[in-house]
């Protein structure tokens, strides 16, 4: 029996977010990519053989789906997907176990509202441990905007997640500004796609 898990949405929206990856990894030279919350392995696994020169590497903080994971590994015929890591991302990366010191980019997709807010701001915290200066953290889902949530689908949505834990809700773009600032992270570039979602680029700034 297969131990692949698939989401549905996952298999929409990993087109898009593969646009978006183009348009911004280096795949002329050798580099290394975090992925935060992997969730069953589907993107990591869509995502690698499009960029041969970079290493990837899956984490997840929900050990049951590490299995997924490691199947979806286990049948992409590319090899640069190291092997998952499990990691909750409200510790110090430095005891993640991380294969190198420092990365190129980092990947986050549909964590940070539903999830704890003390994940997203782990998230930002180690994203400026983690992340080479000039280095890249891409994260996609739905957001607010200046204290707005738009359309009436995204704030049904919102409404519906708090209804099922209140620490979950859709995250103030503003407010990971705030986040990203007191790590020397700072907004790139916003991208809208699909389904009321957005892709936001975040870059290390060099000091």
């Amino acid at each position: 029996m297969s131990k692949k898990i698939f989401y549905p949405a996952t298999e929409r929206n990993k087109p898009h977010i593969l646009k978006v990856l183009q348009n911004h990894l280096n795949e002329t030279q050798p580099g290394n990519l975090l992925e935060i919350a992997s969730g069953t392995g589907q993107h990591v696994s869509f995502f690698a053989p499009h960029f041969p020169s970079i290493q990837f590497q899956p984490s997840e903080y929900d050990g049951s789906l590490l299995k997924s994971i490691k199947a979806f590994i286990e049948d992409t015929a590319t090899k640069n997907i190291r092997p998952p890591l499990e990691i909750d991302v409200t510790t110090k990366s430095k005891t993640w176990n991380l294969p190198v010191e420092k990365f190129d980019y980092l990947l986050n997709v549909n964590m940070v509202h539903i999830s704890p807010y003390k994940c997203t701001e782990g998230l930002f915290q180690n994203a400026g441990d983690v992340l080479k200066d000039d280095g890249l953290m891409i994260m996609y889902g739905p957001y607010a905007n200046n204290g707005v949530i738009e359309p009436q689908s995204n704030i049904d949505f919102d409404r519906g997640l708090r209804s099922q834990n209140p620490e979950w809700g859709l995250r103030d773009i503003e407010d990971l500004k705030v986040l990203a600032d007191k790590v020397g992270i700072k907004l790139l570039k916003v991208y809208d796609l699909p389904s009321n979602n957005k892709c936001l680029v975040w870059v290390k700034i060099a000091y």
